[in-house]
């Protein structure tokens, strides 16, 4: 559950699903961030300027990073032999003896198209004790134009709802204005006898649907049930979103502007988005404040680079290096933090990557600068590389006669 607090009355019981990707595809992996200090990749950087690789390293000097291949002793085509080769839909597992054989033969599959995927959209998500509220919050637009609301989002909730004007019962203090519906041209109530007022309870002002949620820890909200137009990014929009437009909010909120339903009733946020984004959902929260975490709305993106941009939204940006797209200076920081990834394949194995698996520092005269070591396949590429950078201080043991590849991390 995202929120504690925010639980109805009459709630369900959740379940949370994990989405396991393809074979070769990035995923966040349960260890939530890995560091290294600045001092350690200057110094190992260093060490590893075009070393004898038949002189054996110790251990605690670092020696994880990349090696650039003219630095290896031989040409980059026979480097990037190193590399293995993964089909998307290969039957690969994890290996867990160690084999004994001594026949190192890449194994070659059928090429197969990758699964199309539905619309996705990816929204920061952040700790809310600047709204004085220890729930995680989203900020989304409601309207056309789009007016901005800082939001709870709560998988223990069904119903999502705003502050609204006029406030005729009572509004408790916000930090944004509150949501003006006769500054939208998308904003409609929802007509009394309306099959989604029946749902909602079928009671009525007038011609007016109205709504009410009572929470478990006492608070409560009201008002007109309403549709809108829900904007997540420019990109990324949904009409005839159904929400509470509340005008009578009792309770400690904080400072929040409402609630993103996140549960399994008809008026959730994935019930009503099903047709548009396949009625699927994921998040991550941040362990720390000074760093966002993302809610994502549709299936998870096949790329992790946008599990990996949000997180480092607080490092500063640097120019591309060759074909590394994704780099930070990370100058006159003491430390550095990455989100861990991983490699899951779809058999359910997985490869946890180490930092230098992740991050790669290419450029010898700016050692501070680092970039993710991982580059795009072009469209429709039926298959995935496992480059030399992610197998480095990892034995990898191919099982020909099975047909399997495993991983022992931190062999050599």
């Amino acid at each position: 559950m995202v929120s504690t607090q925010r639980r109805p009355a009459e709630h369900y019981l959740l379940a949370l699903f994990v989405l396991l990707l393809c074979g070769g595809a990035l995923a966040a992996s349960p260890a939530r961030y890995l560091s290294v200090s600045i001092d350690t990749v200057i110094s190992s950087k260093a060490q590893l300027n075009c070393y004898d690789p038949d002189t054996t390293i110790p251990a605690s000097s670092g020696n994880r990073l990349a090696i650039h291949p003219a630095c290896s002793g031989g040409s980059e085509k026979a480097w990037r032999q190193r590399d293995i080769l993964v089909h998307d839909n290969a039957r690969l597992s994890t290996v867990l003896q160690r084999s004994t054989s001594s026949v190192i033969t890449p194994v070659s599959f059928a090429p197969a198209s990758a699964p199309a995927e539905a619309p996705s959209a990816t929204i920061p998500d952040r700790p809310g004790t600047y709204l004085d509220t220890l729930e995680f919050v989203v900020i989304v637009g409601f309207g056309t134009p789009a007016q901005s609301s800082a939001i709870i989002f709560d998988t223990g909730s069904d119903v999502s709802w705003i502050q609204c004007q006029p406030c005729t019962g009572h509004c408790y203090q916000q930090h944004d204005p509150l949501f003006d519906p006769s500054k939208s041209s998308t904003y409609s109530v929802v007509p009394c006898g309306t099959p989604a007022c029946s749902v909602a309870g079928g009671n009525c002002n007038g011609t007016t649907c109205l709504y009410t949620v009572h929470y478990g820890d006492g608070s409560s909200t009201s008002g007109a049930l309403s549709q809108e137009t829900l904007t997540f990014t420019s990109a990324r929009t949904f009409s005839g979103f159904t929400f509470g437009c509340g005008t009578t909010n009792l309770g400690d909120f904080g400072e929040v502007d409402g609630l993103l339903g996140l549960g399994r009733g008809h008026f959730s946020l994935p019930s009503q988005t099903t047709s548009s984004f396949g009625g699927s959902f994921s998040y991550c929260m941040p362990s720390f404040n000074t760093t966002p975490g993302y809610l994502t709305i549709g299936s998870t993106p096949v790329t992790g680079k946008v599990q990996f941009k949000f997180t480092m939204k607080g490092n500063k940006p640097a120019p591309a290096f060759d074909i590394l797209d994704t780099c930070y200076d990370f100058s006159g920081q003491s430390a550095i933090f990455i989100p861990a990834v991983s490699l899951i394949f779809s058999d359910g194995g997985v490869f946890d990557l180490n930092f230098y698996g992740i991050l790669i520092f290419p450029d010898d005269t700016q050692p501070a600068i680092g970039c993710l070591a991982f580059v795009g396949n072009p469209d429709g590429a039926p298959l995935s590389i496992i480059g030399n950078t992610q197998q480095r201080s990892t034995e990898v043991i191919y099982d020909v006669g099975a047909e399997r590849i495993g991983f022992v991390p931190f062999s050599c």
